[in-house]
């Protein structure tokens, strides 16, 4: 069964050419295009990973992932910040809200995202107590 990514963004390119691209490597991947909507596809389809966005409408993406850590079905979720928010402030904001990780757009490198999104994913089995 293939591993799946919720990728939030506001921008209608970006989640279609996500979507795409993270597909062809062979990812289940569904988008939201804000925080209310993320909260909502991961109440719907629990994902291995999100990547999400700061700067969104209606919820940002700060917001949401306070939620998600707020919640004890969602806390262990984790989550990369994918943004064009960049400084210091920016990223300790980000992983002292519960983040694992910060990735500045524009992505110059899929394929180093990916590096990311699969070292992520292979801690959090690492993490996960044999059965």
């Amino acid at each position: 069964m293939a591993e799946h990514i919720l990728l939030v963004d506001d921008n209608e390119d970006f989640l279609k050419a996500g979507r795409e691209f993270l597909a062809s490597q062979g990812y289940d991947v569904s988008i939201a295009a804000n925080g209310e909507e993320a909260l909502e596809a991961v109440d719907a389809q629990r994902p291995d990973i999100i990547l999400m966005d700061v700067m969104m409408p209606r919820m940002d993406g700060w917001e949401t992932l306070q939620a998600l850590q707020a919640d004890e079905h969602t806390a262990n979720i984790p989550v990369l910040m994918l943004t064009a928010v960049r400084g210091s402030d920016a990223v300790k904001k980000s992983f002292d809200r519960g983040s694992v990780w910060y990735y500045a757009k524009p992505i110059t490198d899929y394929h180093d995202l990916l590096l990311v999104i699969r070292r992520i994913l292979d801690q959090k089995l690492e993490a996960q107590p044999e059965e």
